[in-house]
């Protein structure tokens, strides 16, 4: 499965996908912005609404506090995050602009055979916030209720179904492209440039799946217009305890879920991760961050910048693995 880079820019022209660099909101403390002239960006590689962007929002106010500064939040869209990531990349290295990257940042590192970037080298890692699962939804009109009735049905019909996604490179589109891989199915893909895009597309009828992040699956459990036959996890998720997991529903050996962090451009100082990371740390343990982010399906988890920097070298092979497996590239 291969993409073709130019055309796809020009589809996703087409589609609204161009880079959003001017969605920028101030967060934080007043008192912070007053008594301290340094603000601290977060850069959201992908368009505000999705995943990563909603939880950025989440714990920017809170994380301003602890910082004692004015934090942002700033939507720099775009070839699967790569343009966001590749800004950040090229920062100051002053502890000052830090992007919140997703498993998509170790799938660019393999899926993409021109980066302008190294996902490891060129950052450094500063903390991890959480993780999160996904869920396969496929619409009501496509004659499957379990996993392996869709892939014996994508298997009997060739080229004709298709899926959504946010975009190429992105979560939502490897899990699925690693799904098609492994099933030895052909299915479609359409990149759009946002989660929700994708699951309007599906509830319309006009894709017949997309991998989603379970709580943004959630409130459509009940829709009669849409299945969720698999959580892409290796246990059950307990936003939706009665779909059972892809592996067990028809894929065995399927596995993809996601972790959320910060990174930094690599020199970073030090001084500025410790304190960061000391401030995240703090801001997971505050009640409100913790009930919004349950409301989001993430599950937090503070950690040191070295055990955040072992678990990226270990998910980045893991993702080469997905990548190779899932037969993507884009040129």
């Amino acid at each position: 499965m291969t993409f073709d880079r130019r055309h796809f820019f020009r589809s996703a022209i087409a589609l609204g996908t161009t880079v959003a660099a001017g969605s920028v909101f101030a967060q934080g403390s007043t008192a912070a912005a007053t008594s301290n002239a340094r603000i601290e960006r977060i850069v959201v590689p992908f368009a505000a609404g999705g995943v990563q962007d909603i939880l950025a929002r989440s714990i920017s106010n809170e994380l301003g506090t602890a910082l004692g500064q004015t934090v942002i939040v700033e939507n720099r869209a775009g070839a699967g995050g790569t343009v966001g990531t590749g800004y950040v990349a090229k920062s100051p290295p002053d502890g000052n602009t830090m992007v919140l990257a997703a498993a998509s940042h170790n799938i660019a590192g393999t899926l993409y055979t021109r980066l302008a970037y190294d996902p490891q080298k060129d950052f450094v890692p500063i903390a991890h916030i959480g993780t999160a699962d996904y869920v396969l939804m496929i619409h009501a009109d496509v004659p499957a209720k379990t996993v392996a009735e869709y892939i014996r049905h994508a298997k009997a019909n060739p080229g004709k179904l298709n899926y959504a996604t946010s975009g190429v490179g992105s979560a939502t589109h490897l899990s699925m492209a690693y799904f098609n891989g492994l099933a030895g199915i052909d299915v479609v893909h359409i990149p759009l440039k946002a989660t929700g895009e994708a699951i309007n597309e599906v509830i319309s009828g006009r894709a017949q799946a997309v991998i989603a992040a379970s709580i943004g699956a959630l409130a459509f459990a009940n829709d009669a217009r849409v299945r969720l036959i698999g959580v892409t996890s290796t246990q059950r998720s307990k936003y939706l305890p009665a779909v059972p997991t892809i592996a067990e529903s028809g894929l065995p050996g399927y596995r993809f879920d996601s972790w959320f962090g910060l990174l930094g451009p690599a020199s970073t100082p030090a001084a500025s991760v410790t304190r960061i990371n000391a401030a995240v740390a703090t801001v997971l343990k505050d009640p409100a961050v913790l009930e919004r982010l349950d409301k989001q399906g993430i599950k937090p988890q503070a950690m040191s910048s070295a055990e955040f920097g072992s678990l990226l070298a270990v998910d980045y092979k893991r993702m080469a693995e997905v990548v190779k497996a899932s037969g993507a590239t884009v040129d």
